[in-house]
């Protein structure tokens, strides 16, 4: 018996062409931090071709999902990763589907 929800549909994302970060005098920057982590910057490696869910990622990386949920929302936090759609399991329970919001992140230092 075939599912009444399709599991992969094509994701429709084009992520931005770039985002620019500005780097301020005594201010941390949040991406800075956030791709600090090993498991982030895998993570935004894993998302640089095309969108996944979580557990691809973390099969991917070979870290847990829990792991994954934790640098997933800090990357989306810092605005570096974004929701491009959802897929269904074959139980029909709704997936997440991950992408990375830019395609670059350019840095600029603000001037005193």
């Amino acid at each position: 018996m075939s599912s009444a929800f399709p599991h992969q549909t094509p994701v429709d994302h084009t992520p931005k062409d770039a985002d620019n970060v500005v780097v301020r005098r005594n201010d941390s920057t949040d991406v800075f931090e956030v791709l600090s982590s090993d498991t982030a910057q895998a993570i935004v490696a894993t998302l640089r071709n095309e969108p996944h869910t979580t557990s691809e990622i973390a099969e991917s990386i070979g870290t847990s999902i829990q792991n994954v949920q934790y640098h997933l929302e800090r990357l989306e936090g810092a605005d570096l990763v974004e929701t491009a759609g959802t897929w269904y399991s074959a139980r029909g329970k709704p997936m997440t589907v991950f992408a990375l919001a830019s395609e670059r992140i350019v840095v600029t230092f603000e001037e005193d």
